[in-house]
């Protein structure tokens, strides 16, 4: 649907202003006039200064509050335009004072591209005038646009949250080839350690293993164990041997 809302901007007349003499006080009322004819000749700064000045002079007076936020609305200071719209509603004397605030309180909204806020304050509009078809124009386009704006929202969540799935199931089977990884390196690891403590197994039996012409530890250790007790036992056959032959002393024959 084309974006091309309908913006009521109306500044109350002077016969309004005049009317209400004794309500508005007249300094005020004053500088709302000349604040008016500053709107009209476009002069928007000069026009804020005189709505502003009336205000400061009676609180209540809601035509210049209007005025003021209307000369915002015109000059693109939409923030400062929704806070004094809201003020004027607030200081309405009348539903008709009502229904032009809300309207233009929700035409400032859809300038925000505020749907939400402008469906709330056409419809508000719309309950103080429900003739006004301008109102119900706005109306209709905003809830439009609020429909198609949550409806673009519902598919973007949806287009996330299947990227979302996708970045998880990537960052899952990227986990899953680093712990393969891994485990190959932990199986290298151990094979690699194996290997080694299988050749300092081979390293030491080498050792052990006695060499071609040469006698082990072991033989040797043998070999001199059977020595000695070889020369023990001739040891002691020639220790018997002495006691048996011991020379007898002959008496000589003189």
């Amino acid at each position: 649907m084309k974006k091309n809302y309908k913006t009521l901007i109306i500044l109350f007349s002077a016969i309004n202003v005049f009317a209400q003499n004794n309500v508005i006080d007249k300094t005020s009322n004053n500088l709302t006039l000349d604040g008016n004819v500053e709107f009209i000749d476009k002069n928007l700064v000069q026009a804020e200064s005189f709505y502003r000045k009336a205000i400061s002079k009676d609180s209540l007076n809601n035509i210049a509050s209007y005025n003021m936020a209307n000369s915002f609305y015109k000059s693109g200071f939409n923030k400062e335009a929704i806070n004094e719209y809201k003020s004027s509603i607030v200081k309405a004397k009348s539903k008709e004072d009502l229904h032009k605030s809300f309207h233009n309180l929700g035409d400032a909204f859809m300038k925000n591209k505020d749907y939400q806020n402008a469906v709330n304050a056409f419809k508000k509009a719309l309950l103080n005038k429900p003739s006004d078809d301008e109102t119900r124009y706005n109306y209709a386009l905003a809830k439009e646009l609020l429909k198609n704006e949550q409806k673009n929202k519902k598919k973007d969540d949806k287009n996330k949250d299947k990227n979302d799935n996708k970045d998880d199931k990537k960052k899952d089977d990227k986990n899953k080839d680093k712990n393969k990884d891994d485990k190959k390196k932990d199986e290298k690891k151990e094979d690699k350690n194996g290997d080694k403590k299988k050749e300092e197994k081979n390293d030491e039996t080498k050792e052990n293993k006695p060499k071609p012409n040469q006698i082990s530890p072991e033989q040797l250790k043998n070999l001199l164990k059977a020595m000695n007790n070889e020369e023990k036992k001739v040891q002691e056959k020639v220790n018997k041997n002495k006691i048996k032959g011991k020379p007898v002393k002959n008496k000589k024959d003189w």
